[in-house]
């Protein structure tokens, strides 16, 4: 039963986000002159065009609300209270009908930058709550995460100074074992390591692969560490919880700590819409007390952020309702099983997970010019051992074909 998520018209969308823009800050109605902050240059971006009044995105973002802060929290600048409940409400659905949160439970949140910034937030977030909480010291907290992860747990690992460490995946199946996570977990704790922020994939970038954060789990407390699991599902986190039911990747198992979802991937939304969640009592470790003058403080990395991406995806998750993306999520699943019934026929070698859109060949069945024709990405542009197909919306069958041809030449 979805708690929050419905079906909206197009009409009542519009409704909902025009009622929330009149609740924000009017420049031109109120004597407003103490904040840094305007609608978009009118010289460049014509406010009175007809057509945007039956434009709800195009409308929020020439009337450019600042969602600085993280709202969930409580008080928050009161000059974009209106599009800043929707970004509230997005948070729920997220948080409760699409990663499985209960009743009980309570959940902070914000749309971020991208996945990247996301991934960094949780990372922030727990390496200080070590520090504050346990007088750990940087050293002495370890990024823990598969050797299949994206490379914002790398970029974490510098910004933050933390050492990061590996977790070897099977080659063919792409997954880690209890075996790796132990190796990985004793290589730290003999430097010193005394916790974890375990970041677990919902889907990795290059192959859709999945990890299983209960061999994360069982092996940090036989070794009695501390630790967080976060998941990062910047790629899958539209996608992965509709095709697949039963997994351990999200709040309804209580070892979750945060996810991160990316609405600018497999939701369509424009670029900038990074998700982050997390379980109440824990936004705070990366509260800037020092922003003492943004109303409600400041527990975001990113600071000030267009309110228009919030709006974008609350627009297009309520347009489509649970059903619709239940059904859109079905179609690529279907379409992707097809493509992988036509590489088999041809006897060509690939990895996909069977609740992923994403088909990754080995690099000797795919001729560089066929890549290039069909912009297959490597995994590495310098020594490529995989090239990926990504079933989008738009990657039809008969796209599909026309591949599959130039294959079997």
């Amino acid at each position: 039963m979805n708690k929050y998520w419905d079906k909206k018209s197009e009409e009542k969308i519009k409704e909902i986000v025009f009622d929330a823009l009149s609740k924000n800050i009017n420049y031109d109605e109120k004597n407003i002159i103490g904040v840094p902050a305007s609608y978009l240059d009118q010289t460049v971006f014509n406010q009175d065009a007809s057509f945007l009044k039956d434009a709800p995105f195009l409308s929020t973002l020439i009337k450019n609300p600042n969602h600085i802060g993280c709202h969930t929290l409580g008080a928050s600048e009161s000059f974009f209270a209106g599009t800043h409940e929707i970004e509230k409400d997005l948070i729920k659905i997220c948080a409760h009908d699409i990663l499985g949160g209960d009743d009980e439970s309570k959940f902070d949140g914000y749309v971020a930058s991208g996945g990247t910034e996301a991934n960094l937030q949780a990372i922030w977030i727990y390496r200080n709550y070590f520090m504050q909480e346990k007088g750990l010291k940087h050293n002495e907290i370890c990024i823990l995460t598969s050797s299949d992860n994206h490379y914002s747990m790398d970029k974490a690992g510098n910004v933050f100074s933390l050492p990061i460490q590996k977790v070897q995946v099977t080659e063919e199946g792409r997954f880690i074992t209890e075996e790796s996570v132990q190796e990985a977990v004793s290589i730290q704790k003999e430097k010193g390591v005394k916790a974890f922020i375990v970041v677990a994939n919902m889907m990795t970038t290059m192959f859709g692969s999945i990890d299983e954060p209960e061999f994360y789990s069982t092996v940090l407390e036989r070794e009695e560490l501390d630790y967080f699991i976060h998941v990062d599902g910047a790629y899958g986190g539209f996608y992965f919880p509709f095709s697949q039911r039963e997994h351990h990747l999200d709040f309804r198992n209580p070892k979750i700590s945060s996810v991160t979802l990316d609405a600018h991937k497999m939701a369509q939304a424009p670029y900038g819409t990074g998700i982050f969640v997390i379980r109440e009592n824990l936004m705070q470790y990366a509260n800037t007390k020092e922003a003492s003058y943004v109303e409600g403080e400041d527990s975001t990395l990113i600071g000030s952020r267009s309110g228009a991406n919030a709006v974008a995806v609350w627009m297009i998750l309520t347009k489509y309702g649970p059903y619709g993306w239940m059904e859109k999520i079905f179609i690529l699943q279907k379409r992707t099983a097809w493509m992988c019934e036509q590489l088999n026929a041809l006897k060509i070698e690939f990895y996909r997970h069977p609740s992923s859109n994403i088909i990754t060949i080995k690099n000797e069945f795919v001729k560089p010019e066929i890549a290039k024709k069909y912009g297959l990405v490597p995994d590495n542009h310098h020594n490529p051992k995989w090239n990926k197909i990504v079933i989008m919306d738009h990657v039809t069958i008969e796209r599909l074909s026309e591949l599959i041809e130039d294959l079997k030449k």
